[in-house]
């Protein structure tokens, strides 16, 4: 999925032709208006393995995925294998996901895979992290091989078996942008109870600008529009999971209310407004799951 990026979209496209096992790309544009277009036509002409589709208008990264997982399926295709523009894989990250798949006894043992995600440096990239399943010791023989269960991972690299399509359905394109990818992963491992792993083997770079996770209280005022779909779509996300689900959804917004607060140097007001306008969409926030038509 990309929205006026080339030259992250060149690098990315590159690091997928490169791996060893043969994978169709489908290059999602979200209406971009810089040269991305030509580019990904050419692209398309060279490569036959590349399809490439302008959005008519910005749905965001939301609406890119949706679009993208309907369009595999509809296809025919059996895995689909998640990611932006920012995510270079490495050369063996395909292998090492279809490895953890075989050892896992196929697609209809998981719910999804993730990779490691590093920072341009290679060190982890802090924004994320997925958070690892208190069950995660029980199959012994896959952590032996670096494959921990988990119930929440990003879009930086996720592995999808069609059948995991079929049961949970296809990502809230209503979400537009941010915590898209939380609420998937969470209803398919955490609410779903369908065991996801982390294979600790496959590895991609996340080349985001800079390697620090997203605060209201310390991110740039041009930034703060993102953060009301963040607490709007937070508030659905977490109020799907009960009462503990909406304490904590409640916690993290005081939270964040205290660090504006403490921590914020400028638009103080602007910032509180941002969460409480989130909260406030949140609670009329019914988008419905979409599912594939059989």
């Amino acid at each position: 999925m990309t929205h006026n990026r080339l030259e992250l979209l060149k690098k990315c496209v590159a690091a997928l032709e490169a791996q060893p096992e043969r994978c169709d790309i489908l290059l999602v544009d979200n209406a971009s208006d810089d040269r991305t277009p030509q580019w990904a036509e050419q692209a398309h002409s060279a490569n036959d393995r590349i399809s490439y589709v302008r959005l008519e208008q910005n749905t965001g990264g939301a609406g890119g995925f949706h679009f993208g997982m309907k369009w595999a399926v509809e296809r025919g295709y059996r895995f689909v294998w998640l990611m932006d523009d920012d995510c270079i894989v490495c050369g063996d990250s395909l292998q090492r996901l279809l490895e953890a798949d075989s050892l896992l006894g196929g697609p209809e043992q998981y719910g999804f895979l993730s990779s490691v995600v590093l920072w341009k440096d290679g060190c982890d990239c802090v924004m994320n992290h997925p958070t690892v399943d208190k069950r995660y010791y029980t199959r012994i023989e896959a952590l032996k091989e670096g494959i921990i269960r988990i119930n929440q991972a990003t879009f930086v690299s996720l592995f999808l078996p069609i059948g995991t399509i079929r049961e949970f359905g296809y990502v809230i394109r209503e979400y537009f942008i941010w915590n898209d990818d939380i609420e998937y992963t969470r209803r398919i491992a955490r609410r779903g109870k369908k065991p996801s792993y982390l294979v600790g083997q496959s590895q991609v770079y996340h080349m985001m600008e800079n390697n620090c996770g997203n605060s209201i209280a310390t991110d740039d005022i041009a930034r703060l529009w993102r953060y009301v779909y963040a607490y709007r779509n937070e508030s659905y996300t977490y109020r799907r999971e009960g009462l503990v689900g909406i304490a904590k959804y409640t916690l993290r917004c005081a939270r964040d209310v205290v660090q504006v607060l403490a921590c914020a140097k400028d638009h103080k007001i602007r910032r509180l407004g941002a969460i409480l306008r989130g909260a406030a969409k949140g609670i009329v926030f019914h988008p419905k799951v979409e599912f594939p038509a059989e």
